[in-house]
């Protein structure tokens, strides 16, 4: 698969690192409008996990100033779009109607609508649609997932869910909210999705916190309602700039143990009801590179990707809207 690649900041340099261990995936174009990461050098990028930039090869690839005219080359047959989170559907809907498959950097848009239309013209133009929700490929939680559908430790009684970090100070357009969502919708939704991807979809949402983005802070703990009565959390956010250092974790509470998980300090570890625990065995693929395998195997079937469908995507989104609502309405319950 001929794949473009538009962006090079953090996620366009960790998408091309980890392309180089996707066998059917070639990198024949690149996009971006800084002179300097079209030739290679994309040393100076910064992100919030420990993957710094370095220099690459672009070899014969070309290089492109702007996304348009990398869509009208045709030995482009899909991009992946690593660019600011308010251009993802735009540029999406030209990628679709110019016949190209697509990747989308999470969130999938800022809004339901735009959501719906980018489904919508996949469809319609008979492409490939996937949102990047790298944790349905991380090896920790497609592990706990696969536990947990077993069976074997019982029934989910709860789950926690929490992801934090500085506010970060590399992207500036991300903390403008009218571009980027907002701090803990960008940096959430990737725990919506993963609750989606356990649970299904929630009745309601309700969340309380607090949203001072000039500050660098910008915090939320919210919860699924669903009919059963487990209880879903999910907290986190942004905890002062540059200097906190990121986490993901998550318990999850289920009759015969609990399935606990933190990036800083240990991999998953299933501790039993008879006190006694054990770390299940993991994938050894990358979680980026296993994302980026499904969605080159779907476009080589032309199919839509089974494990991360662009409708669950939507919902995620939808459902991560909701928490923003309740938390400005104070707690309110708000239906997804």
């Amino acid at each position: 698969m001929k794949i473009g690649i538009a962006g090079l900041g953090f996620m366009g340099s960790t998408h091309l690192q980890a392309y180089q261990s996707v066998p059917n995936a070639e990198i024949t174009a690149v996009a971006s409008s800084d002179e300097k990461k079209r030739s290679g050098d994309l040393s100076a990028i910064q992100g919030n996990l420990d993957r710094p930039g370095e220099t690459m090869d672009f070899g014969a690839a070309a290089r492109y100033a702007t996304v348009e005219e990398m869509l009208a080359d045709s030995n482009v047959e899909a991009v992946d779009l690593c660019v600011p989170s308010d251009l993802h559907a735009p540029l999406a809907l030209k990628a679709l109607r110019a016949g190209k498959h697509v990747l989308v950097e999470k969130p999938m848009a800022l809004t339901g609508e735009e959501c719906d239309r980018m489904v919508e013209a996949a469809r319609r133009h008979g492409r490939v649609l996937m949102v990047a929700q790298v944790l349905r490929f991380w090896p920790d939680y497609a592990r706990a997932r696969e536990i947990i559908a077993s069976g074997g430790i019982g029934p989910l009684k709860a789950a926690f869910f929490r992801r934090k970090c500085a506010a970060p100070g590399w992207g500036k357009w991300m903390h403008d909210r009218s571009r980027s969502g907002g701090g803990v919708f960008d940096l959430l939704i990737h725990d919506f999705d993963f609750a989606l991807h356990l649970f299904g979809k929630p009745a309601s949402v309700k969340a309380r916190g607090v949203e001072e983005m000039a500050r660098g802070i910008d915090v939320v703990e919210a919860e699924l309602e669903y009919e059963s009565p487990r209880s879903v959390v999910i907290s986190g956010g942004w905890h002062h700039p540059q200097s906190y250092p990121f986490s993901m974790e998550f318990s999850f509470v289920c009759e015969g143990g609990t399935l606990d998980f933190h990036s800083g300090l240990r991999r998953l570890t299933l501790y039993k009801s008879d006190g006694s625990s054990e770390e299940p065995k993991l994938s050894e693929q990358d979680g980026f590179v296993g994302e980026l395998c499904a969605f080159a195997d779907a476009c080589e079937a032309g199919s839509p990707p089974e494990r991360c469908p662009p409708e669950e995507s939507a919902l995620a989104t939808r459902m991560t809207l909701a928490m923003r609502a309740s938390r400005e309405q104070g707690g309110v319950p708000i239906t997804v």
